[in-house]
C-alpha cells in the first residue's frame, strides 16, 4: 500500500498536519518516534519539546483552570495523565489532546523513528525502526516532516534532574510561570538567543545573571548593547556553570559558578536556569537529500509556502522554524504543510 501523505514528528506541527490532512480523508500516518532510551536521552521522544513543558500559558483556548474533567473525557484512559495539577493546561495534555484529536478523524500513528528515506525516487521510501528490532517500508506519495529541534544544554547531571523543575531551554515559552516571577533567574549563553532570553525575563525577574564562559559577546552588537545598559542582568564574564541546585520540592534554588581565570566557585541564589546555547533542528535522518540552513533547518524554497527543495516533500514547524519555535506557530505551519500537501496531490491527479 502507497500512503498518500505520511507525517514524520508528533509535535504541535505533526498533530495539526495530521488533523488537517484527515479531515481531507487523505488518511494520513504518523511516524511519531520510538519510545527509546536514546531518544528520552537526546530529547526526542514522541510529542516533542512541548511534551517536556509543565504548564503552557499561552496557547489560545486554554486559559488557567482546572481542566482534569476535560482531558479525561477526551483523552483514552490508557494516555491520561493522572498528575495534572489544576493550573491549567500542561505541555504533556496539551499534546494528547492534539493526538486524540488527529486520531478521531482516521489518523494512523506507529511509534517508530525513520532510519532510512529516500526521496531521490516517487514515490518516496523510507525505513521505519521501533528501537527493538522490529522495521516497516514504506512508500508515500507526500511527506510532510515535522520533527522539530532539540534544545541544547551543557550537559550537566543536575540540568537533567531538574528539567521541567525550574530548568528550561525557553524564556517565552516559560518565562512568565508564576514560579519564575520576582525571583533571581540565570541564563547561559553569550549569543543573540541569551541576549534575547536574558532581556525577556528582565520582565519578570528580580535579577537575571548571565552566565558566558569568554570575556565579551558572540552576539550582535545592537544586542549585545542593550543587555550591557540593562540594569537588572548582571553579566558573570570567563564563568560556567558547574551545578544546577535544588531540591524535589522547590525545584532549582540556585546555581554554582566557577570563574575560569581564577577557578573560585560560588553559589548563586535563583528560581530558575535557563540554557540559551541554541538549537539542533532534527534533519540528520535525510542524510543531505534535502537543502538546508548552515544552521541544519529544512529551507522553506517558497515563500508563504511549505514546499521544500523536492517535489512533494512539506516541511512544518521548528524543524524549518529557527526564528519563533511556538507551539502556536508550529501548529500554524502544520496546518499550511496539510493545506499545501492536499492541493499538491490534487494538482498531481494522485488523489
Amino acid at each position: 500500500m502507497t500512503e498518500r501523505v505520511v507525517i514524520i514528528g508528533s509535535g504541535p506541527a505533526g498533530w495539526a498536519a495530521a488533523i488537517y490532512a484527515a479531515r481531507a480523508n487523505l488518511q494520513p500516518l504518523v511516524i511519531e518516534g520510538a519510545q527509546t532510551e536514546e531518544n528520552r536521552i537526546k530529547g526526542t521522544l514522541p510529542l516533542g519539546q512541548l511534551a517536556l513543558t509543565s504548564e503552557v500559558e499561552n496557547y489560545p483556548g486554554f486559559p488557567t483552570g482546572d481542566l482534569a474533567a476535560y482531558v479525561k473525557s477526551a483523552v483514552p484512559a490508557d494516555r491520561f495523565l493522572a498528575d495534572h495539577t489544576g493550573h491549567g493546561i500542561t505541555g504533556p495534555e496539551l499534546l494528547e489532546l492534539m493526538r486524540q484529536q488527529a486520531v478521531n478523524f482516521g489518523t494512523r500513528i506507529i511509534t517508530n523513528d525513520v532510519t532510512e528515506i529516500d526521496l531521490s525516487r516517487h514515490p518516496f521510501k523510507m525505513k521505519a525502526d521501533d528501537g527493538y528490532g522490529a522495521v516497516q517500508e514504506i512508500e508515500a506519495l507526500s511527506v510532510i516532516i515535522a520533527t522539530g529541534a532539540r534544545a541544547n544544554y551543557l550537559g550537566l547531571p543536575s540540568e537533567e534532574t531538574y528539567k521541567n523543575n525550574g530548568v528550561s531551554a525557553c524564556a517565552v515559552c516559560d518565562g512568565a510561570l508564576p514560579r519564575f516571577r520576582n525571583k533571581p533567574l540565570v541564563v547561559v549563553g553569550g549569543g543573540d538567543s541569551a541576549m534575547e532570553e536574558a532581556t525577556y525575563l528582565t520582565h519578570f525577574a528580580s535579577q537575571v545573571h548571565l552566565v558566558h564562559r569568554r570575556d565579551s559577546f558572540r552576539a550582535s552588537k545592537i544586542m549585545a548593547d542593550r543587555v550591557l545598559a540593562n540594569s537588572k542582568i548582571n553579566i558573570k564574564w570567563n564563568s560556567v556553570v558547574d551545578e544546577v541546585l535544588g531540591n524535589e520540592k522547590q525545584g532549582v534554588t540556585g546555581v554554582r559558578i566557577r570563574n575560569l581565570l581564577t577557578e573560585k566557585s560560588e553559589e548563586v541564589e535563583a528560581g530558575g536556569y535557563f540554557a540559551a546555547i541554541g538549537h539542533t533542528p532534527n534533519t540528520d535522518f535525510l542524510k543531505g537529500q534535502l537543502k538546508l540552513t548552515d544552521k541544519k533547518y529544512l529551507v522553506w524554497t517558497t515563500p508563504q509556502r511549505t514546499y521544500t527543495s523536492v517535489e512533494g516533500v512539506f516541511a512544518a514547524g521548528d524543524v524549518a522554524d529557527d526564528y519563533y519555535r511556538q507551539a502556536i506557530t508550529a501548529a500554524g505551519t502544520g496546518c499550511m504543510a496539510a493545506l499545501d500537501a492536499e492541493r499538491w496531490l490534487a494538482l498531481k491527479n494522485f488523489h
